[in-house]
């Protein structure tokens, strides 16, 4: 992998408090040599389904080779549609989480009821299975879809710490974004 390639991180941020509608997703442009080139800002829906859109429109560039995303439930169960990405952005798309679990579908179905739970069921079992990665010593869970060697662009983008730089810096910029839009 050139120095210069190129993968967009995504994650969000949002208080959790019960009154909160809206969450701050934030993209980071990060290259392989940890070069930040670009950050761009969307607004999901706290608890709705619209997390698939704004990731499609943060990759706004043709020279983004990957993108990576911190978690598949972002904004309270605002489940991403691996699939849909990928068949829209045509770019390997893959989701990193750093803990080991069981699934999230025992949550989902405290939370949801009907239709809401319909969808997002759906969603969450067209997921492709996580694999584990090790990085930097640390083990990261992801799941991928598209023509990717998913350990290699893990660690390759890996900054130390275990995480992938891009996913990191996108978590930084969506808390400071969040806490100054709710300042």
């Amino acid at each position: 992998m050139r120095p210069g390639t190129r993968a967009l991180g995504i994650a969000e941020s949002y208080s959790g408090s019960a009154d909160e509608s809206y969450a701050t997703l934030a993209g980071a442009v990060v290259r392989a040599d940890r070069v930040v080139d670009g950050i761009g800002f969307e607004r999901t829906t706290v608890g709705g389904l619209d997390v698939t859109d704004a990731v499609c429109r943060l990759v706004d560039r043709d020279d983004i080779r990957y993108v990576l995303l911190s978690g598949i439930a972002l904004s309270w169960y605002n489940l991403c549609d691996l699939q849909a990405v990928y068949d829209r952005i045509d770019r390997p798309i893959l989701s990193v989480s750093y803990e080991d679990s069981t699934g999230l579908e025992p949550a989902i179905r405290r939370e949801f009821e009907g239709e809401s739970l319909r969808k997002r069921l759906e969603i969450y079992r067209s997921l492709p299975t996580r694999q584990s990665v090790s990085v930097d010593g640390n083990t990261i869970f992801v799941r991928s879809i598209g023509d990717v060697d998913t350990e290699t662009v893990v660690q390759r983008f890996a900054s130390g710490n275990g995480r992938p730089e891009p996913v990191r810096v996108a978590r930084l910029a969506a808390r400071a974004a969040h806490a100054y839009r709710h300042s």
